[in-house]
């Protein structure tokens, strides 16, 4: 048996049933917990994220404004998984894995609003910058700097190297088959990417701020093109999403042959993976909003983990479902690009290919900068020149490898890092609920 069939088998075990598990039992508890604070502060969430935007703040040693600290977790969230994720659910689990995604992302809600709350709680000047997030709330809450480095190991491996091997190989795989070609697009972007990375937090929120609302605007106007085009087939699809979700083969006639077990797995799979709701990524950027109460910072997690799935990736979906694209075959981005073909002829082609380098090159820069602040924590700034230079090194490489085996990798890294994250997220469930039940009682009457 060779290294990918392997790594491919750990990954069936871990990402099939063990991470599910564990993650949508978190995000159950803390639903529970925090008395659905997902549905009863919704509207709250909006408030908060949106309400006093200002473009422009300047990011510093101090931090970043809320909406930036929002922008650049979206970054990392709103990737290559918004457009090829939804594609490999359905092809895998049938319509009704989009349910199940749902699902997962409406728990994935509480979880990550309990990750904002704890990064915000633990956050902390190093080297005279602020600086935050799942390996210092392991470290300072749980007490445990054992668990706490092997976090910071795995997120460093898992997004900063492979992470972002893969998301250059996406932008260059959508450009061009030719390897040489591929190795100038992977300087090109890894050059773009450096020159962000050398400003540090400040060039980095300056990014996301403009970016991100373009990127995910942009996205969301084609797709609703597409779907009001083709309006008469929105009932049917919402149709299979719903009847597939229990019964698979009713919702396809039989096209494709998968159970309830299948529409589950890929479906919640896919929208943790996308949303990473739970995976530790995103606290790092929450842990440099610049907030009154950690618990503000929580609720605009809530919206990101909001836009991320029950947006963008249902927007995919639907474009997917009412053109007609599902063929039983054609999966991934391939399936992706064949539905915005079929809605907006050939312009859909060169427009996945643009919304790819946006998400992807988006979340180049977001997991740079959270594997940064993994850097900070084992070795301080010295560290940061190097882990730059490793980074663009792999950027390049990525962008003209055959990434099978580095895909399977950054699967088993990214749920390694799960682990010690859930474990420091339930030991420290209570002063999550306490901390909201301050915000409730005590900060909101005051404000």
């Amino acid at each position: 048996m060779d290294l990918l069939s392997i790594i491919k088998d750990i990954n069936g075990v871990l990402w099939g049933y063990v991470l599910i598990f564990l993650l949508c039992g978190t995000g159950i508890y803390f639903t529970v917990t925090l008395k659905f604070v997902q549905v009863r502060r919704f509207k709250d969430a909006f408030k908060q994220t949106f309400g006093g935007i200002k473009f422009g703040h300047k990011a510093g040693e101090d931090g970043m404004s809320s909406f930036q600290a929002m922008t650049t977790s979206i970054a990392a969230q709103v990737g290559t998984g918004n457009l090829a994720g939804a594609a490999t659910a359905i092809v895998s689990g049938g319509p009704g894995a989009i349910f199940w995604m749902w699902l997962s992302a409406f728990f994935g809600m509480a979880t990550i609003f309990a990750e904002a709350v704890l990064a915000q709680k633990y956050k902390e000047k190093v080297d005279g910058e602020m600086t935050g997030g799942p390996a210092y709330y392991i470290s300072k809450g749980l007490g445990s700097k054992k668990l706490a480095a092997f976090f910071s190991v795995t997120i460093i491996i898992a997004l900063g190297f492979i992470g972002n091997m893969v998301q250059s190989n996406s932008i260059s795989a959508a450009i061009s088959s030719n390897t040489n070609i591929r190795i100038i697009i992977g300087i090109i972007v890894a050059a773009l990417a450096g020159m962000i990375f050398i400003g540090g937090v400040g060039r980095i929120a300056a990014f996301t701020e403009k970016v991100v609302p373009f990127m995910a605007l942009f996205y969301i106007l084609g797709s609703v093109i597409i779907i009001i085009m083709n309006i008469a087939n929105l009932g049917p699809a919402f149709k299979m999403i719903f009847v597939g979700a229990f019964n698979p083969q009713a919702a396809t006639g039989g096209l494709i042959g998968v159970g309830v077990k299948e529409a589950m797995r890929y479906g919640i799979a896919r929208g943790l993976f996308s949303n990473e709701a739970g995976m530790g990524s995103t606290p790092h950027a929450h842990a440099l909003a610049k907030v009154a109460h950690p618990a503000q910072q929580g609720l605009v997690a809530i919206v990101c983990v909001f836009i991320d799935t029950f947006i963008i990736l249902t927007l995919t979906a639907m474009v997917i479902l009412t053109t007609g694209a599902m063929d039983g075959t054609t999966t991934g981005i391939a399936l992706t690009q064949k539905a915005f073909v079929n809605g907006m002829g050939n312009f859909g082609g060169p427009f996945v290919a643009i919304a790819l380098f946006f998400f992807a090159f988006s979340t180049i820069v977001a997991w740079y900068f959270f594997g940064e602040a993994n850097v900070k924590y084992l070795f301080g700034k010295k560290a940061l020149t190097l882990y730059r230079c490793l980074v663009l090194v792999f950027i390049v490489l990525g962008a003209a490898l055959k990434v099978d085996l580095v895909w399977e990798l950054a699967d088993t890294f990214n749920g390694l890092m799960v682990i010690p994250n859930l474990i420091a997220l339930l030991g420290l469930s209570a002063l999550v609920k306490k901390t909201l039940k301050n915000y409730e009682d005590d900060f909101e009457k005051k404000n």
